[in-house]
């Protein structure tokens, strides 16, 4: 499972739905600046937001615009504020998309994501992810968090991701995924000839990297923030160019497969963030997550689900004359 932690930004959307609120400044406003007043008022909504709404002529005090958020204010005081809804208020709505369902119960189901697609609204993002498909999808996706969204795949990874249709199977889900209970294998095209063990294991904690916030890092616990990360690493097939590899997940960190490919020498074609470049129609990173296996959190019966590997992958490896063949 990947991380969620995401920086969040808030920014004023259209005005359609807006709400017109009207205030009175009591005693405890008395003297503070404007947008400190308003967010003692409406602390549904934050300083940084509000100041917004001021910038975009939202706010009057005294009957009269207020741009100023430094704008002092005194008891008696009237305010008017049009609140307009943020872009994070309207992520989650449902966006009718097609989507790949590889399996579906009552409490669950099984989505082949394709590349491109976000999977959760974030900043950038508000729109069109599989979080709105799946609250279109399904009316009991509504009722819980994430609309059962479990784990994570990057924008331009593809493949295998379980979702939860009610709240304990989702609970059920994050404990198995927890307990390393949950097979999850990719295949990768990845540049250099592959030399050495056919298989190998890379153990390596992963952080943020000091250097560059925007990446992933293999990190020394005892100097910098991380969490421990555990990659199986097995070549299928390999050209002078590069080598198609099998990764076993056994932990879920944010960019796991690529930082450690990265680390072995062996980064990803066309992941330009960790050292890749576009090669053979690649424009994203060739990832796909092929194979996902489970006991079912309710039944208990074993699932193992599989998905063929996308036609650009394909197109990549036939030019380099190497086996797509996943046996």
């Amino acid at each position: 499972m990947e991380d969620w932690a995401e920086e969040e930004s808030e920014e004023p959307a259209d005005a359609g739905g807006s709400e017109l609120r009207s205030m009175t400044m009591g005693e405890a406003q008395h003297g503070q600046r404007l947008d400190r007043a308003l967010a003692d008022l409406v602390p549904e909504l934050s300083r940084s937001y509000l100041q917004q709404l001021m910038a975009l002529g939202c706010v009057t005090l005294q009957g009269r615009p207020a741009t100023k958020a430094s704008t002092k204010v005194k008891v008696g005081d009237q305010a008017t504020l049009e609140m307009r809804p943020t872009l994070q208020s309207q992520a989650f709505r449902p966006e009718a998309m097609a989507l790949d369902i590889v399996y579906e119960d009552e409490h669950l189901l099984i989505v082949n994501k394709p590349a491109g697609l976000v999977v959760h609204p974030a900043p950038g993002n508000w729109s069109g992810t599989l979080l709105n498909g799946l609250l279109a999808r399904d009316t009991k996706a509504l009722l819980v968090p994430r609309a059962g969204i479990v784990h994570r795949l990057d924008k331009d990874t593809s493949g295998l991701m379980v979702v939860a249709r009610d709240r304990a199977t989702m609970d059920a889900l994050v404990a198995l995924i927890a307990a390393r209970k949950v097979q999850r294998q990719y295949v990768a095209l990845a540049h250099g000839a592959w030399t050495g063990q056919k298989s190998v294991t890379v153990d390596a904690p992963i952080g943020r990297d000091p250097r560059n916030r925007l990446r992933m890092a293999v990190v020394d616990l005892a100097l910098h923030v991380g969490k421990t990360a555990r990659t199986d690493v097995r070549l299928l097939d390999g050209a002078d160019q590069g080598c198609w590899v099998q990764c076993t997940l056994h932990t879920g960190r944010t960019h796991q497969i690529r930082v450690h490919m990265a680390m072995l020498r062996h980064p990803l074609v066309g992941d330009t963030l960790y050292g890749g470049a576009p090669l053979e129609g690649m424009q994203r990173q060739a990832l796909h997550a092929f194979r996902l296996a489970f006991d079912h959190p309710v039944s208990g019966a074993p699932l193992e689900f599989f998905a063929p590997v996308p036609a650009d992958m394909r197109d990549a490896l036939a030019l380099w004359g190497l086996s797509y063949n996943l046996a």
